[in-house]
């Protein structure tokens, strides 16, 4: 039988000597993270540094090769089903059906995720990420910024605190990434949490407290991002990524 289900303690999103390996490439090593609640961090680096494997780890999609995660005070291998009960993860496909409208994607995932009120909850989202003139057509005809924004809708559904967010500016234009930024500052100020991956340092330095930066598989920064422009992220991001031996 489970142990009961523990509270949460101060961190949202917690990460302790991570590692995880495909076959001889290791895509992880030693990671270590902590996301304290009602914060947004971001997780930059360049391809392959191992950030969406994080995330997928964090999300329960795949399991580590060694080391503890936690969200929500939860391990993520020992209460998955509950992890994901608490948490809204955005991948950088959107898991959206292209044949069927922005209506018929939100009703389909509300009836899975079995929400007593699912039109009611579904209209309220269609109205917030301002896709309401266009709820009725088919995804495939809709813009990559439209599309990520019904992303978005889909992992609130069920209303978790914790977010989960994989590269979600990539292929928006500047009218699209700033409506997006509109957004997560608003489920910021609702008390979510929020955890992205971006190569994005203008939109990252917008959204961010606190940011990571991966590389090779390895944390080589963390710190505050709370006063830090665009331009002090780049220079940051260059001093351990692009100028690194």
């Amino acid at each position: 039988m489970k142990p009961a289900v523990p509270e949460p303690n101060t961190w949202a999103i917690e990460a302790k000597g991570l590692r995880k390996s495909f076959g001889r490439v290791a895509a992880l090593r030693d990671v270590n993270l902590r996301v304290p609640y009602l914060q947004s961090a971001t997780i930059l680096g360049p391809n392959g540094a191992g950030k969406s494997t994080l995330i997928r780890i964090l999300s329960t999609l795949i399991r580590p090769s060694s080391g503890h995660a936690r969200v929500d005070g939860l391990d993520v291998q020992t209460w998955g089903t509950e992890v994901r009960r608490r948490i809204g993860f955005a991948a950088h496909q959107t898991l959206l059906y292209g044949d069927l409208s922005a209506l018929q994607n939100l009703r389909f995932y509300g009836r899975m995720y079995g929400l007593a009120d699912v039109e009611s909850r579904v209209q309220e989202l269609i109205s917030r990420v301002e896709l309401t003139e266009r709820q009725n057509d088919p995804v495939r005809t809709l813009s990559r910024g439209m599309q990520q924004r019904l992303a978005i809708a889909r992992c609130l559904l069920h209303d978790p605190r914790i977010l989960l967010l994989d590269e979600p500016y990539t292929g928006l234009d500047q009218r699209a990434a700033r409506i997006l930024t509109s957004l997560m500052h608003e489920l910021l100020a609702e008390g979510r949490t929020l955890l992205m991956t971006t190569h994005d340092l203008q939109w990252a330095a917008e959204v961010a407290q606190q940011v990571f930066i991966l590389l090779g598989g390895r944390v080589v920064h963390q710190a505050s991002a709370a006063g830090l422009s665009a331009q002090d992220l780049r220079e940051i991001y260059q001093q351990h990524v692009e100028k690194r031996p």
